[in-house]
């Protein structure tokens, strides 16, 4: 009896450890965070221009090109550290850059692009983050990759470095050349 016990501990202990040893070595990407989104038409909203006197409206914006969407803020540090990345996106004459200032002060945010540079072909106000409710937005920054026929093609959750800026780079000029 004491002998059948001790093997059922020892089976038990084994099939513990070797789960935990699997979660271990898996390659699990924090960054995959599932989106409703992808592959879907991107949702329909009016917004207001931080630098444009007009309403910004989503179904008249989008679909004619390939479009970048970067979620971002000035009190945002990873959103700094990835700004050199979006400025480089917006010298490609392939892809157009929309910025959504998420939850923050838009003073502070001419502030921030005039000392930084502006990558942005246009920034969308979100003050109080109902946009970023649309796009099932985690945190930010967040950055999208819209097709030509305004359906959502990658996400991106954090900040855009080397690695993820090739990544990227590739899926642009793969929907560019997609007719």
């Amino acid at each position: 009896m004491k002998k059948q016990s001790n093997i059922l501990l020892f089976i038990f202990v084994v099939v513990i450890l070797s789960t935990f040893f699997y979660l271990l070595i898996v390659e699990r990407d924090p960054n995959k965070i599932p989106s409703a989104l992808l592959n879907k038409k991107i949702p329909n909203f009016i917004s207001t221009s931080l630098f444009k006197d007009k309403k910004f409206i989503s179904k008249d914006e989008f679909g004619n090109e390939v479009v970048l969407v970067n979620f971002f803020a000035t009190w945002c540090k990873p959103c700094k550290d990835e700004h050199s990345f979006i400025k480089k996106f917006s010298n490609q004459k392939k892809i157009r850059v929309i910025g959504i200032n998420y939850k923050d002060n838009p003073k502070k945010t001419l502030i921030w692009l005039k000392k930084l540079g502006n990558p942005y072909s246009d920034v969308l106000l979100d003050k109080k983050g109902t946009l970023g409710i649309d796009w099932g937005v985690y945190g930010i920054p967040e950055t999208f990759v819209i097709g030509k026929n305004s359906i959502v093609k990658y996400r991106h959750v954090g900040p855009i470095d080397k690695k993820i800026y090739k990544r990227l780079n590739a899926i642009i000029g793969q929907l560019d050349n997609d007719n």
